[in-house]
């Protein structure tokens, strides 16, 4: 069931290209090219989503501890890769596992698992973040953002949910943020029922919120004093990708198409025309900014494509356009990013939260040894000095001739 595509609210855009357009792209095949920078910086946050996951679930308890034995059920909801005290061994600046006294006994009771010193620190920096007005009125404008791309305003909080880790929402947005918020967000029914026959919730966006619905491309533009209808995509493929000439034609040919804001309703194009597909790639270009790191997982991506009705579209643009979005093979999913977001392995942008995840990522790249932390960095073999080199050529040649 499609019901993403209800109509919108009176005031919601309508785009006035016309339907005729007509599907103008050669099928040639486009090769996936592997892109080593890009596979670093989706690889360097290998593990961190389950770490802040299970980071939260220790600090809900009111002792800020829990039982070893309770967490290994929890693993598949936390998506740990390992078992529960493997990964927790595994970062030994991060989780403490202990095993507490019994009162009035000289035995002690079953590991426990608590956070260190520096971890704690990280956090309390983090809820800082989390506590700001500032940092609350971002997240509440995104996620209205993120409402306003769904023609009927409001999303299922599955769906939602898909995003939550990479749009920075908190763990508990529901309650820290959506109340503070009654003007933005409504709770409502989405009119159907999940597989266990259970009525779905999700939220609703009060009204259209025109100041809002400006896509990052389109900011650029006025910052830039550009026409709108001039809008292009920013391309950077990596070494070794070379197009054929006659995609290099269709895609200089595509660039020139008026652009479509996202957050315009053109689902009345032709489905196949170009300028359909030019507003797809603009919609994941739009929905890629809505996130921290300007990533987000495939899986996630085609949940909401399908769910808003976009079919095998979202698939298409991917594969069609590699110098726009990169599709990363690592930590056991298939990631989509923004390539534009970054320059080689770097993000060019860091919103704070990002900031403060990067510092979790240092602490878990650091490893104890004889009790001292060191950066877990692998070690190049220093190559020796000119001399030595001459000198081990020397001694080859020296037993030739006894020989």
């Amino acid at each position: 069931m499609v019901v993403g595509l209800r109509a919108g609210r009176p005031n919601h855009r309508r785009s006035p290209y016309f339907q005729g357009q007509i599907r103008t792209f050669i099928d040639a095949r486009i090769k996936w090219v592997r892109d080593p920078y890009l596979d670093k910086a989706v690889k360097n946050e290998k593990n961190l989503k389950p770490l802040l996951s299970a980071k939260n679930l220790i600090l809900s308890q009111p002792s800020q501890t829990l039982l070893l034995s309770a967490i290994s059920p929890l693993k598949p909801k936390l998506n740990l890769p390992t078992t529960a005290i493997k990964f927790f061994q595994d970062y030994p600046l991060i989780f403490r596992i202990f095993r507490p006294p019994i009162k009035k006994s000289m035995h002690f009771s079953h590991p426990h698992v608590k956070l260190t010193p520096k971890a704690l620190c990280l956090h309390n920096d983090e809820s800082l973040i989390f506590n700001l007005l500032h940092y609350k009125m971002d997240v509440a404008e995104r996620l209205a953002k993120l409402l306003m791309l769904a023609r009927a305003q409001r999303l299922p909080f599955f769906v939602i949910e898909k995003f939550q880790f990479d749009m920075g929402l908190p763990h508990d947005y529901r309650l820290s943020i959506l109340p503070d918020f009654p003007d933005y967000f409504s709770i409502c029914e989405m009119g159907f029922k999940d597989s266990n026959g259970l009525e779905v919730f999700g939220l609703e966006l009060v009204r259209w919120r025109e100041e809002l619905a400006l896509s990052s491309l389109e900011k650029m533009v006025k910052n830039e004093g550009r026409m709108r209808s001039r809008i292009r995509f920013s391309m950077n493929l990596p070494r070794g990708f070379d197009l054929r000439k006659k995609v290099l034609e269709w895609v200089e040919e595509w660039q020139n198409l008026p652009y479509i804001s996202p957050y315009e309703n053109a689902f009345h194009l032709a489905p196949n025309s170009d300028q359909a597909e030019k507003w797809t790639v603009g919609f994941i270009h739009e929905l890629l900014c809505l996130m921290l790191a300007k990533k987000t997982d495939k899986e996630s991506l085609f949940c909401l494509g399908d769910y808003l009705g976009f079919g095998m579209r979202f698939k298409k643009a991917l594969r069609h356009h590699p110098g726009i979005f990169y599709v990363s093979n690592k930590i056991r999913t298939q990631t989509v990013v923004l390539r534009e977001a970054y320059k080689k392995n770097f993000l060019i942008e860091k919103h704070p939260l990002m900031k403060m995840r990067y510092k979790y990522i240092r602490l878990m790249s650091t490893v104890m040894r004889r009790g001292r932390p060191i950066r877990n960095i692998v070690m190049k073999r220093k190559r020796p000095s000119s001399a030595a080199a001459r000198m081990r050529k020397i001694k080859e040649n020296s037993s030739k001739w006894r020989e």
